[in-house]
């Protein structure tokens, strides 16, 4: 059943309040920062609301009249629970503020996002992150359900139904164990080559394995992979055991190129394999609390 139109509003009740308090308009108005027109003006249209008189007015003050008691300790009831429900709300809202949930695709979450949110820990220590990893077309699919605050994503798009911006940039590069023939090749692999060829690779739905399929169309598409694997470690170890060549991130392989465990195959200046590292987030939303502090923190350091 709704409020009849006889029930003020908060703030004149709080503002009733106070001058039963101090004795006075003059001083309920300035503690509650209005101005004294202001606050008898507010008292006055109160009474006509109610329809009866709340306050004797004399020059030494104000005081209830016997009706105004009454409506006093009604209000008085009414405005503590309004304080308690405004309390409520600030600890939901400290408690939201303090909590980010993240879900990332593996390349970001195991190459990228330790730094990340290590940074944002030194910013801000409170904050409690829970992170979740899935491949890229997953990622879309937890944020959309409202079960992550920011997603990452690999790729060239953005799903329907997000919004995004690229927060960094990364290259896939083919990678061979050191006795494969391709690791002593000096011609550049060139697109008609690497698409008739069964490599390893990451499985469906996954970031890398989309930027590889689109570079690859204008060859006639992918060869039927040879394997498919669900992480970069996974993708590693089957080169470096000679599986056969492997397509993955440059931020994977730093160490293996380095140590000689793995080669990176030269490629033709035609196989363009860049590609942008998104953050994601609902369309019509804009990230919020410790999102939006992430999510400034991969823009400054991506």
């Amino acid at each position: 059943m709704p409020l009849s139109s006889h029930v003020p509003e908060l703030g004149a009740l709080e503002l009733l309040l106070a001058v039963a308090r101090l004795g006075s308009v003059g001083r309920a108005a300035a503690e509650l920062g209005v101005s004294q027109p202001t606050a008898s003006a507010r008292i006055k249209g109160m009474e006509r609301q109610i329809g009866v008189a709340l306050l004797e007015r004399s020059p030494r003050g104000s005081k209830p009249t016997e009706a105004g008691r009454l409506v006093i300790e009604w209000a008085r009831n009414v405005v503590e629970a309004a304080r308690a429900l405004d309390a409520g709300i600030d600890a939901l809202r400290e408690n939201r503020d303090a909590r980010l949930r993240v879900v990332a695709s593996l390349t970001v979450a195991e190459y990228l996002m330790p730094g990340w949110l290590l940074a944002l820990h030194g910013a801000s220590p409170q904050t409690s992150v829970t992170l979740r990893t899935a491949n890229s077309a997953d990622v879309a699919g937890h944020v959309l359900a409202g079960e992550a605050d920011l997603g990452f994503v690999e790729g060239p798009t953005t799903a329907a139904g997000l919004s995004g911006t690229v927060v960094a940039a990364d290259r896939l590069v083919v990678v061979v164990a050191p006795d494969h023939p391709w690791a002593r090749r000096r011609a550049p692999l060139t697109g008609p080559e690497l698409a008739a060829t069964a490599l390893v690779l990451r499985e469906p739905g996954s970031g890398t394995r989309e930027v590889l399929e689109m570079a690859l169309e204008p060859y006639g598409g992918a060869a039927r992979p040879l394997m498919e694997l669900a992480s970069s470690t996974a993708l590693k170890a089957a080169a470096m055991t000679g599986a056969g060549p492997v397509c993955l991130s440059e931020l994977a392989v730093v160490e293996e190129l380095a140590t000689r465990r793995l080669v990176a195959v030269p490629l033709a200046a035609g196989l363009d394999l860049r590609r942008p590292l998104r953050a994601v987030w609902p369309a019509g939303q804009r990230p919020s609390g410790p999102a939006r502090e992430l999510l400034g923190l991969t823009r400054r350091t991506g």
